[in-house]
């Protein structure tokens, strides 16, 4: 059992390589295998292979997100424009990279994170930036189910249950993103693209990506722990979000 034991971080992280990988031959679509930047340091001493795997699991998704919000701003420019005169990239920067000075707490939307960030991207009376709303709702979901750290050690819990919940708002999220629309039936954002011309699905699979990385951490994070996890089917297009 200590044998196979072994083995489940091995095969966790493989997985989460694959999950990383895209089939795009475009250098400018491609990311590198994620190396951990300390992996050679003392403190990879206070880490298990879990608490890696949990590294480049969050790390990976966030890089995930930041490529959806750049995404989605140049499929729905005038929502940028609701929030900034500078270009897409630097918007993206600032919401990530800024996370020090402002917390994901934005006045514009109304401090609201999470799940309530999230429906706010959808109410037919919000007048401000969809795309800021969407994104931080997602990212500060998994910030929250993570502990809000970004870094893992021994000590560190990560509730396997909560992990499998949020991988599932995250499909509902996904389907509302592809199908709400407001009351004269247009999308509220724009995403995939299907014409006789282009077929665009790389928001799918992004979404696919993300989904796949958290499912997959949290059942083995629940065979570590011997937990059960209690395995929720849902009707996307009526699914109510799962506390976590």
């Amino acid at each position: 059992m200590k044998s196979v034991a072994n083995v489940i971080p091995c095969l966790l992280l493989l997985a989460i390589l694959s999950a990383c990988t895209t089939l795009n031959t475009s250098s400018n679509n491609t990311r590198p295998i994620p190396e951990q930047q300390d992996r050679s340091t003392i403190n990879q001493l206070g880490k298990s292979d879990f608490d890696r795997m949990a590294d480049v699991e969050l790390r990976e998704t966030t890089e995930s997100l930041r490529l959806l919000m750049g995404k989605l701003y140049k499929r729905n420019p005038h929502e940028l424009q609701k929030s900034t005169t500078d270009n897409a990239q630097k918007m993206v920067n600032w919401v990530f990279d800024g996370e020090t000075q402002h917390h994901y707490q934005f006045e514009a939307l109304n401090n609201l994170q999470g799940t309530d960030a999230i429906f706010l991207a959808f109410k037919p009376e919000y007048t401000g930036d969809r795309v800021l709303a969407f994104i931080v709702g997602l990212q500060t979901m998994l910030y929250k189910v993570h502990g809000y750290k970004t870094d893992f050690y021994f000590f560190d819990r990560i509730d396997p249950q909560s992990l499998y919940n949020v991988a599932r708002n995250i499909e509902i999220a996904a389907w509302k993103l592809s199908n709400a629309r407001d009351e004269n039936g247009m999308l509220y954002l724009l995403t995939n693209e299907i014409s006789e011309k282009d077929k665009n699905l790389s928001f799918e699979r992004e979404f696919g990506k993300i989904i796949g990385r958290t499912d997959l951490y949290a059942i083995a994070l629940a065979e570590k722990k011997e937990r059960f996890i209690s395995r929720v089917m849902q009707n996307l297009a009526t699914a109510m979000f799962l506390p976590f």
